[in-house]
């Protein structure tokens, strides 16, 4: 079943599809990571791209539940950031893509926040 987004704010940033897929740097045309469709509840991610755009991408769902913030980091597979809990990936970031980011995501099963840095 398709989900209904409640808010998508995206900046200097695309999405390959409506709420997840491929994203890409409006500036440059860069992919600089991947959303996972059906894993995360809610995404708020800024970035500065190496072509020196910053941007960012805030989405969440009707359905989106109130998180909770989890002491616990996410753990890397393969290049997928995935949740400790289930180990279900939720977001690629290309970390040769980007200058910096910093970013907070919403495990849809679990209902952890997670927070990562770079």
């Amino acid at each position: 079943m398709a989900r209904v987004l409640k808010n998508k704010e995206l900046v200097n940033t695309r999405l390959a599809t409506n709420y997840g897929g491929w994203m890409y740097c409006d500036k440059c045309n860069e992919n600089i990571g991947y959303l996972c469709y059906s894993t995360y509840d809610r995404l708020e991610l800024t970035y500065t791209c190496n072509c020196g755009s910053q941007g960012s991408a805030t989405l969440d769902f009707e359905d989106s539940q109130t998180g909770k913030d989890c002491p616990k980091e996410l753990i890397l597979q393969k290049n997928r950031l995935c949740c400790p809990e289930d180990h279900e990936p939720l977001i690629t970031i290309l970390d040769k893509k980007v200058a910096n980011y910093e970013m907070k995501i919403t495990c849809k099963s679990c209902g952890y926040i997670y927070h990562k840095k770079k």
